[in-house]
């Protein structure tokens, strides 16, 4: 049987976006060698938007919320994109690019705890023992680090900050799954970008005004506009054809090779080198995501992936 050319595209598209989103970590490790974590934010959140706003002006339908959805979709975007981006882009810098994509990945088991708590959905059995098997490997990343000897090491430190930003974007998730249902996931989570950017940049102007911006090298200034061109805009882009093409279950699947992917590049890149312990951990979080990911019931809108 032919397996249609535009399955095939889509396919190739989203292995593409495994790509962006794997090498983004490490990106991001070399970024914060020298600009401040909030300094980079300032200056990759516009880059964002202008890329979400290009693509959300192609999409039929409306570019604003209708005035009773304003509120939450404020509330939505402090949450998802203020909070978030503190905790992450601070754990990031102060941990292993792999670690932060595999505490990262976890996001969908928090969102499907969190829809649970909230009604929206009951887990199977199976969704269940996924769960349990991603939360025993994160406690095996997290205690193999060569640094797991002090709970103040940087490491864990960063690992924590991770963990609790994952847990904030489950919580916009799960928090934004009317509006998304209403106004489809691209819109929402363009429209929650611009609501944070603006003060994600104003946050990091005491950073800027104290950076050098002539010692910054070119391969700095390359991986800001990667992160923030390709690691959100385009990779939103592909994400979301995946979405609409071959539904969010099957598109879901792919996310789970991002951490392979970071775990690699860190690797090869930066060297960071994982512990036997961290290995084993990253591959019972890689099936437990699995798991629950293949268990889960078809739900168009609850579980999204955080580029970063």
């Amino acid at each position: 049987m032919e397996i249609p050319r535009r399955n095939i595209t889509t396919d190739l598209g989203l292995l593409f976006l495994v790509l962006i989103w794997g090498i983004n970590f490490s990106v991001l490790k070399v970024v914060l060698r020298e600009l401040d974590p909030l300094a980079l934010n300032a200056l990759r959140f516009p880059i964002a938007a202008i890329a979400l706003w290009m693509l959300v002006r192609r999409l039929d339908g409306p570019l604003r919320p209708d005035p009773g959805d304003v509120g939450r979709i404020i509330a939505l975007g402090l949450l998802g994109n203020v909070a978030y981006q503190l905790f992450f882009i601070f754990g990031v810098n102060s941990t292993l690019a792999g670690n932060a994509s595999l505490m990262l990945a976890t996001t969908p088991v928090w969102t499907v705890l969190l829809s649970s708590l909230a009604g929206h959905e009951r887990p199977g059995i199976w969704v269940v023992i996924g769960v349990a098997g991603t939360l025993m490997g994160i406690f095996m990343v997290i205690i193999g680090g060569r640094d797991a000897g002090t709970l103040g090491s940087p490491t864990i430190r960063g690992d924590i900050l991770i963990l609790i930003a994952s847990v904030l974007w489950a919580t916009y998730t799960v928090g934004g799954q009317k509006p998304v249902t209403r106004y489809g996931a691209l819109r929402v989570t363009a429209w929650t970008l611009w609501v944070a950017t603006p003060l994600i940049f104003v946050m990091g102007v005491p950073d800027l005004m104290r950076t050098d911006f002539r010692a910054v090298t070119p391969e700095v200034w390359l991986g800001v506009v990667y992160a923030g061109l390709l690691g959100i805009g385009l990779a939103y882009l592909l994400w979301y054809r995946g979405v609409q093409r071959i539904g969010n279950n099957r598109t879901a699947v792919y996310s789970n090779l991002v951490p392979v992917a970071a775990l690699f590049t860190a690797w090869i890149w930066l060297g960071e080198t994982p512990t036997t312990l961290q290995l084993i951990g990253a591959t019972v979080i890689l099936a437990g995501l699995t798991l629950a990911r293949l268990a889960q019931s078809p739900d168009p809108g609850s579980l999204r992936w955080n580029s970063s």
